[in-house]
């Protein structure tokens, strides 16, 4: 996951008024794992899988590149 993208993440999660915890829950992942995915320590096709519901759960919208 690029910098930026964990930035919206935290963005996000601080707007809804959420924790790391929270999300990691509602997506049916840990803690851990979660916090792996958004540093970018985890990349494999699970990791991307999550990474959009992670968008979709917080309402993250792509950038047209």
């Amino acid at each position: 996951m690029s910098s930026e993208l964990a930035i919206k993440v935290r963005i996000k999660l601080f707007e809804k008024g959420m924790t790391m915890a929270d999300l990691a829950k509602s997506l049916g992942i840990s803690a851990p794992y979660l916090s792996d995915i958004i540093r970018g320590k985890k990349d494999g096709p699970k990791a991307i899988g999550h990474v959009k519901r992670i968008k979709v759960a917080l309402d993250i919208k792509e950038e047209n590149k």
